[in-house]
């Protein structure tokens, strides 16, 4: 459809009132419409398809879970016996917990408290220092900063297990073997916590306001701290639960480092396998105990864990 203008140009002035009429009446009936499909479109409720596989894709996600309460609450007989003793727990799985809490092979309070100070620690540290990375990254200007970037970003494709060697023979030299900051101080840098803080940062913080800041005389650690940290909060929290789920569940190099004198939990439920024999049900009353503290975290924060996944795949 041509322009008002040019139908002045080309027909005349009478020919492009005449469409300029005509847009108008077209545009108070069309906006209508448009609100009103809007409006539709907004209240459409999904359809049985869709609830149907939202409820499959939670029946697989809670199975597990459900599976791992089963054989808690099950003996060893009725275990060897089906492959589902029974369709529900029962309340001998709170005798199994006592026996995991009171099992005199580990120490299962020792080793809650390891995993809580390992977790908690190195996900602050990662928070931190993937925040003020990707400040400097996302907002800052100096020599080499996509290089460095991009130099950050790979190294996430280099295997965990390449640096086993090297990391051990370093912490033999530092005398940490057996001790928490042979796990910590690894774990205190994420790159892919530094890579996520600055796509967050890059659109959801306006040079603007890092300029406005400095035009009033803040320096640079004023800027990050009163104008960068606020709007980065909500990726910082998703991120900081992320790792904490990382550190927690981790199993493999504090099984090199620790010992059992010092363990952390996923390393107590490896303890509860016997060399001869292994009661089922106590090592799944373990790993029941073991992810319990994070379903507790996730029924608490769960609904800001998702804010801040849905704020951060928007803005990035």
């Amino acid at each position: 459809m041509s322009s008002v203008p040019v139908t002045a140009q080309t027909a005349g002035k009478a020919a492009a009132r005449a469409a300029a009429r005509r847009q108008e009446r077209l545009g108070r009936h069309d906006r209508p419409n448009r609100t009103g499909r809007a409006a539709r479109a907004a209240s459409r409720r999904p359809g049985w398809v869709t609830y149907a596989l939202l409820a499959l894709a939670l029946a697989i996600s809670i199975f597990p879970l459900y599976y791992t309460l089963v054989l808690g609450s099950s003996t060893q007989q009725e275990i060897s016996q089906r492959a589902i003793p029974q369709w529900l727990p029962d309340l001998s799985l709170f005798d199994r917990f006592a026996t995991v809490i009171s099992a005199t092979q580990i120490n299962f309070w020792k080793a809650l408290t390891n995993s809580m100070i390992i977790s908690v620690t190195a996900s602050l540290s990662v928070v931190l220092f993937s925040t003020l990375a990707g400040f400097a990254f996302a907002k800052l200007r100096f020599a080499w900063r996509r290089g460095l970037l991009v130099f950050v970003i790979a190294t996430m494709a280099v295997p965990t297990q390449l640096g086993v060697i090297p990391l051990y023979i370093l912490m033999t030299d530092l005398d940490w073997v057996g001790k928490l900051q042979a796990v910590i101080v690894p774990a205190m840098l994420c790159p892919f916590g530094v890579f996520w803080m600055t796509q967050y940062l890059s659109s959801a913080l306006p040079y603007e306001l890092v300029e406005a800041a400095r035009v009033d005389g803040a320096s640079m650690f004023r800027t990050f701290r009163s104008i960068a940290l606020p709007a980065a909060l909500p990726a910082a929290a998703m991120l900081f639960l992320f790792w904490f789920v990382m550190q927690w569940t981790m199993f493999f190099w504090p099984s090199i480092v620790l010992n059992s004198q010092n363990p952390t939990l996923p390393l107590v439920v490896q303890s509860l396998q016997g060399q001869y024999f292994t009661d089922h049900s106590l090592v799944m009353a373990g790993i029941f105990l073991v992810t319990f503290p994070l379903l507790v975290i996730f029924a608490i924060v769960g609904k800001q864990l998702v804010a801040g996944i849905m704020t951060g795949a928007v803005k990035g």
